[in-house]
């Protein structure tokens, strides 16, 4: 049996995009109460009848929230130019190497957008 378990992590944080063009409200330092979720694929253990324990996702995903939470996303480094696309490739990067299931990370930045990337 394979299945996906997700873990849902919100931070607060500001940014502003450059790349935009002059004018554009985004271009503008703004804030967004964001919700990012993890997502894990594998088989369910017959003994213990999960997969992992949610824990471990938390484990991975807690100090880059912490990173992240009240903070100027363009002072980080890697989010210079922090796009939802661009976040979601950070987050991607960084927890690979310590949930080797990941299979989807969906970064929402208000309630009617987000961005899915799933590793491709």
């Amino acid at each position: 049996m394979t299945i996906t378990l997700t873990k849902s992590f919100g931070f607060e944080a500001a940014q502003y995009l450059d790349s935009f063009p002059e004018g554009h409200k985004c271009r503008r330092m703004h804030g967004h109460s964001f919700v990012v979720e993890i997502s894990i694929t594998g088989p369910v253990d017959e003994r213990t009848g999960i997969y992992v324990d949610h824990a471990e996702i938390s484990r991975a995903v807690e100090p880059l929230i912490a990173q992240l939470d009240h903070a100027c996303l363009n002072d980080i480094p890697g989010l210079e130019n922090p796009t939802i696309e661009l976040m979601c490739l950070w987050f991607w990067q960084r927890l690979k190497p310590l949930l080797p299931g990941l299979s989807e990370i969906r970064l929402q930045e208000t309630p009617r957008a987000w961005c899915i990337y799933r590793g491709d």
